[in-house]
């Protein structure tokens, strides 16, 4: 098997995540307004660049795309969207070695990982798109295990504050915006997921139009969880922001009265599948 770079055969840092773990274990669990940790320059950057190179674009697979007033994104969860070099790094953030630095660094034991990506997998948000705030799904619909760790890996060179973008961590009141965090790139943001932990970028994207927002998420699941954080099981739930009311656009009310099938050869002649 040819390596997909051959100077680092495994892309974690194995050399530094014991150390991180345990000298920043206490940031990620005391974190406000819940537990995460943003990490920079994780990755070597010679190898997360390749895997940002390959990245496709909104032609090269079939993404799913959602188009509605609380998310308005491309996913792409399956391995065969995925280039040599992100399955290679893929594989490894679903390894023992990394699952034991996730268990040291949260205090979580028992951490599984998902080889279906479920929900995961490549992201690329558009000019123009968002991701509302809102907690994450809490059980993996095939595996039937917890949810309880995110992990996004940003792909964003030259990333400025201005285009937007900003990972939103809210209260559990949903009152107030309490961290945001820049999507650059090689920066790795970790979170526990709850029911209560209300999370994203509400607000349109304004980077260049040949620009997108790109990312990959990975989530990590146990059998079981704390009893005062069990619930029904439940898809994503999505909060409005104070002052804030949804409503649909033109574009898709329109699309709300269109079948299905007419959107398919749409898509399929505009060469976006």
């Amino acid at each position: 098997m040819e390596l997909p770079f051959s100077a680092n055969p495994n892309p974690l840092p194995l050399e530094n995540m014991s150390r991180i773990a345990g000298e920043r274990a206490a940031d990620y669990r005391n974190a406000n307004p819940f537990p995460h940790i943003a990490l920079d320059n994780f990755f070597d950057e010679t190898m997360l660049s390749r895997v940002l190179e390959e990245f496709p674009n909104r032609k090269q697979i079939k993404w799913t795309e959602f188009d509605n007033y609380h998310e308005v994104k491309l996913s792409a969860q399956k391995d065969d969207n995925f280039g040599p070099a992100t399955k290679w790094l893929m594989y490894h953030l679903n390894s023992s070695y990394f699952i034991n630095f996730l268990e040291e660094l949260t205090g979580i034991q028992g951490l599984l990982p998902d080889p279906h990506f479920e929900g995961g997998g490549l992201h690329q948000i558009m000019p123009g798109g968002k991701l509302g705030v809102h907690a994450d799904f809490n059980k993996h619909r095939k595996l039937n295990v917890d949810r309880r760790i995110n992990l996004l890996v940003y792909l964003n060179k030259n990333w400025k504050e201005e285009y937007g973008g900003q990972l939103e961590l809210w209260d559990k009141t949903m009152e107030h915006s309490i961290v945001k965090i820049l999507p650059i790139f090689n920066r790795i943001v970790l979170f526990s997921t709850t029911d209560t932990a209300y999370h994203g970028h509400p607000e349109p994207l304004k980077c260049p139009e040949d620009m997108s927002r790109k990312s990959i998420a990975l989530y990590y699941y146990s059998n079981g969880r704390l009893e005062e954080e069990v619930t029904d099981s439940h898809s994503t739930l999505f909060k409005l922001r104070p002052n804030e009311k949804a409503k649909r656009s033109l574009k898709q009310l329109v699309k709300a009265f269109i079948p299905p099938i007419v959107l398919e050869v749409k898509h399929k002649l505009s060469g976006k599948m």
